[in-house]
C-alpha cells in the first residue's frame, strides 16, 4: 500500500467546515494584517506554552532571527548552536553578521551536548541556541545552568517541539525566548509560513512586538531597525482553530511511536535499527520519527531506496551537518570533529508518524524496512 510520509488532507477534513467559515469571515472583513485574529491566537498560544507572552511572526526562521535581533546580536558576536539541525538555526546567526559556534550533539536525542558547551564559550558569546530536534527537548537543566552562570541568554529553537515538555516545563518557556515554526508539516501547522516567539519577560515582549513592525512605536516613529515579521490574520485564524486539536494529534503520534516499537520488537532487526529514545522527564511529541542505521549510510540509503520503490514515504533530515554546508566552510570551527553529528547525517531516516496512520500501515512500514535491510 502507498503510505505517504505525511498526509495533511486527513487532518484538514476534520476542521474543514470551521476553516472555511473563518476564512470567509476574514475575506468579508478585509482585515488581513494583525488585529483581533492575531491577538486571540497569541493569547491562547501563550497559555498553551505556559508563557506570559506569545508574539506571532511570519515564519519559524524569522522567529529565530527576531529573537536574536532583540538580544542585540550583531557583527562579530558568537552564538552557540548544534552542529546538526535545520539550516535556519545557524543561518539566522550568519545573516546578522555573527558567527555560529558549532557544538556536537548526543545520539540519544540528537540534541546539543551540554558537556561540550563550556569549551566553546568566549567573551564574544551573545547567546546559546539549543534545538529541540524532532520533537524532544534538549537537556535544558544542564544548558540553563551553564548559561545562567555566565549570564548568557538562551533562545530555544522549538520549531519542531510545540507542546514538548521538559521536567514539567513546556518548550519555549524555559529560556529567555522560544522560537516556533508553524510550517504546514509541523504538529501545529499553518496554511503557509508562520511562526511565533514566546517569552516570560515583559520587556522582551515589548521589543518583539516593535521589532516585527520595523521597530515602530507609534506609527511611523522608528526607534530601532526591525523587520517586517508580522503573522497575517489568515494564518493566525487557522492556527487558532487547530490549537484545540493539538493534544489529540500529539496523542496520535505518541501512540504510533509505541506501535512502531512493538512491531520492530517482533522482528529480527535487532540492533540494526535504532529507534527514537524518549528520555526520562521529557514528553516527545514526534514531529518526526527518526530511525538510525548504525551500519552506516550504505544501509540507510539501501533501505530508503527500497521504501521509495514500494511507495512508502521517507526522508533524510539532514544529509549534511551544518559545518559541512558550503556556505559555512570558512566559519571558525567548521573543520573540527563532530562525530555524532556526522553519524546522524549519515545514518538517520524519517518514516511516517502522522496521527492518522493505522496500525496496519505501521506494520507494513516495519515489514518493508526489514525487507530493505536484506
Amino acid at each position: 500500500m502507498a503510505i505517504p510520509l505525511l498526509d495533511l488532507k486527513q487532518q484538514y477534513a476534520a476542521i474543514r467546515d470551521e476553516a472555511l467559515r473563518v476564512t470567509a469571515e476574514i475575506y468579508e472583513s478585509q482585515l488581513f494584517i494583525l488585529g483581533k485574529r492575531v491577538d486571540d491566537f497569541e493569547r491562547d498560544f501563550a497559555a498553551y506554552c505556559t508563557t506570559r507572552h506569545a508574539v506571532g511572526v511570519s515564519s519559524g526562521t524569522d522567529a529565530l532571527l527576531e529573537a536574536l535581533m532583540v538580544l542585540g546580536v550583531g557583527p562579530g558576536d558568537e552564538v552557540i548552536v548544534p552542529a546538526y539541525s535545520f539550516f535556519a538555526t545557524a543561518g539566522v546567526v550568519a545573516r546578522l553578521g555573527a558567527i555560529p559556534v558549532f557544538v556536537d550533539i548526543t545520539l540519544d536525542d540528537y540534541n546539543l551536548d551540554p558537556a561540550q558547551i563550556e569549551a566553546r564559550i568566549t567573551p564574544r558569546t551573545k547567546a546559546i541556541m539549543p534545538v529541540h530536534l524532532y520533537g524532544q527537548c534538549a537537556p535544558m537543566d544542564e544548558i540553563m545552568a551553564i548559561a545562567n552562570a555566565r549570564n548568557i541568554p538562551v533562545v530555544e529553537d522549538a520549531a519542531q517541539a510545540v507542546g514538548a515538555d521538559y521536567r514539567g516545563k513546556r518548550a519555549g518557556a524555559i529560556g529567555a525566548m522560544g522560537a516556533f515554526s508553524f510550517f504546514p508539516s509541523k504538529n501545529l501547522g499553518a496554511f503557509g509560513d508562520a511562526g511565533a516567539i514566546t517569552t516570560n519577560d515583559d520587556e522582551l515582549a515589548v521589543k518583539l512586538i516593535d521589532y516585527r513592525v520595523h521597530g515602530m512605536r507609534p506609527k511611523y516613529f522608528h526607534h530601532v531597525v526591525g523587520g517586517n515579521f508580522r503573522i497575517d490574520a489568515l494564518q493566525a485564524a487557522m492556527l487558532h482553530i487547530k490549537l484545540p486539536h493539538l493534544e489529540s494529534w500529539h496523542d496520535g503520534r505518541r501512540r504510533n511511536a509505541e506501535l512502531y516499537r512493538r512491531h520492530f520488537a517482533a522482528t529480527n532487526a535487532g540492533e540494526r535499527v535504532v529507534l527514537p529514545e524518549e528520555l526520562p522527564g521529557r514528553r516527545h511529541i514526534y514531529n518526526q520519527f527518526v530511525i538510525r542505521f548504525p551500519e552506516g549510510s550504505e544501509t540507510r540509503d539501501r533501505v530508503m531506496a527500497h521504501l521509495k520503490s514500494v511507495a512508502i514515504g521517507c526522508e533524510v533530515y539532514y544529509p549534511l551537518t551544518l559545518p559541512q554546508q558550503e556556505c559555512f566552510r570558512d566559519v571558525p570551527g567548521a573543520h573540527d570533529a563532530y562525530p555524532n553529528s556526522d553519524a546522524a547525517a549519515a545514518q538517520t531516516l524519517a518514516i511516517p508518524i502522522f496521527p492518522e496512520l493505522t496500525e496496519a500501515q505501521i506494520a507494513e512500514v516495519v515489514r518493508e524496512i526489514v525487507q530493505g535491510l536484506g
